[in-house]
């Protein structure tokens, strides 16, 4: 059974995401195979709040060089985008960064 924590990986804080978090939309790393459901489950479970909605995208790995040797790619991961609703409360660990 997995946990909230192993399903949520961490936070993705760029300009793009930080301006998206005035609208209560919060950007995550998340594990490959979880889904829409499951992911808004543990964004409630982990900072009691109410998701209204959750996009998801696959990133691929960019393609990387170490030196002379051939090329290799970082690994894919998942996004995944939260909209919280309008009555719910914000996310407090992201107030400090806009």
């Amino acid at each position: 059974m997995r946990t909230a924590y192993d399903i949520i990986k961490r936070p993705i804080v760029t300009e793009q995401s930080m301006a998206a978090a005035a609208d209560k939309r919060y950007t995550f790393e998340v594990a490959k195979d979880a889904n829409k459901i499951e992911i808004a489950k543990a964004v409630e479970e982990i900072f009691g709040v109410k998701v209204a909605k959750v996009n998801t995208l696959n990133m691929q790995g960019k393609a990387k060089r170490m030196g002379r040797y051939p090329q290799g790619r970082r690994p894919s991961w998942k996004k995944a985008m939260v909209t919280l609703s309008e009555d719910s409360k914000t996310i407090e660990f992201f107030e400090g960064m806009v």
